[in-house]
């Protein structure tokens, strides 16, 4: 599909009840939407198929919310360069397209670790929830590292917990939750740092604590088996 073929199906795709929808069901308020599922978008992303890398470009700039959206989807991770992410990303206006470009390119990227580490300092709070929804999503997407570059995320939240913005702390309390659930260990220590954080006066950091913990020690929980290798050579 060509650009111009791309932007006429994205309008007949258009429905101005799903922006109403979108908006009062899950918060999503966005610039010039069309009106468009993400499911739909997928669904298109797969058909036009990934590594359409100047596609997507055209696409972002196309001033189209969903078009903004599909680049996300189409873009290789390989081709990510620190300048495209840090133009993205300060066009983030709510948590949907946040994720889409964190968890679909940013988390898979090699700039992933630096920018958890600058973001999650970020005074927006989308650029701040970026920060924290990549490290979310790189707790699955890197499957070798072993449990002490994630132990490295602890400190952060617990220095970021007394954000209340809910979008920053909803980030936060997900990268808890997935930190605890790559494998039995980091889980005993995400469950000991979710119990550091009840211990504050802030109202956010208690939530996120209380949220996290309701899940991390569920006794159905699923919890991964990423590699302990620090912990197996220690033992």
């Amino acid at each position: 599909m060509t650009y111009d073929e791309i932007i006429v199906y994205l309008n007949e795709l258009k429905d101005p009840e799903k922006i109403v929808f979108k908006e009062k069901k899950f918060g999503i308020v966005a610039h010039n939407s069309l009106g468009i599922y993400h499911k739909d978008l997928k669904e298109l992303a797969k058909d036009i198929g990934k590594g359409r890398n100047d596609l997507a470009l055209q696409l972002f700039d196309s001033n189209i919310y969903e078009g903004r959206l599909l680049c996300s989807k189409l873009f290789n991770t390989n081709d990510v360069t620190e300048e495209l992410m840090e133009k993205w990303v300060k066009t983030f206006e709510n948590w949907e397209i946040c994720d889409s470009f964190c968890m679909g390119l940013f988390a898979k990227s090699k700039f992933a670790l630096a920018k958890i580490i600058d973001w999650t300092k970020r005074k927006s709070e989308f650029e701040k929830r970026a920060g924290f929804a990549i490290m979310a999503a790189y707790c699955m997407a890197d499957k070798k590292s072993d449990n002490e570059l994630f132990e490295q995320f602890f400190p952060i939240i617990k220095k970021e917990a007394n954000d209340d913005r809910l979008y920053v702390k909803k980030a936060i309390n997900w990268a808890l939750r997935n930190i605890g659930k790559r494998n039995i260990d980091l889980n005993k220590k995400a469950i000991k740092v979710a119990n550091q954080l009840l211990e504050l006066k802030s109202s956010s950091a208690i939530w996120i604590a209380k949220n996290a913990l309701n899940e991390l020690q569920k006794e159905n929980v699923r919890i991964s088996d990423y590699p302990r290798n620090i912990y197996r050579t220690k033992n």
